[in-house]
């Protein structure tokens, strides 16, 4: 099994979800995406998170919604 891009640490911004080696939350993304900033926008205001982590959260994401609605 794959490790998640996304960790939580009750140590880190108290146990808030963030992309695994950052102090950024995973809120921040999708608040970015629903203001209708893009992917590219978020990577520049956090360099510390790569595009490979975004979009290996979202595949998650997406993963995930299609389980739950099955």
């Amino acid at each position: 099994m794959k490790q998640s891009v996304i960790s939580r640490d009750a140590d880190i911004l108290n146990g808030t979800p963030v992309f695994r080696g950052t102090r950024v939350p995973v809120q921040t993304l999708l608040d970015y995406l629903e203001g209708g900033e893009s992917i590219n926008d978020f990577l520049d205001g956090f360099p510390s998170v790569t595009r490979a982590q975004v979009i290996a959260f979202l595949e998650e994401a997406k993963d995930r919604a299609v389980e739950a609605a099955s």
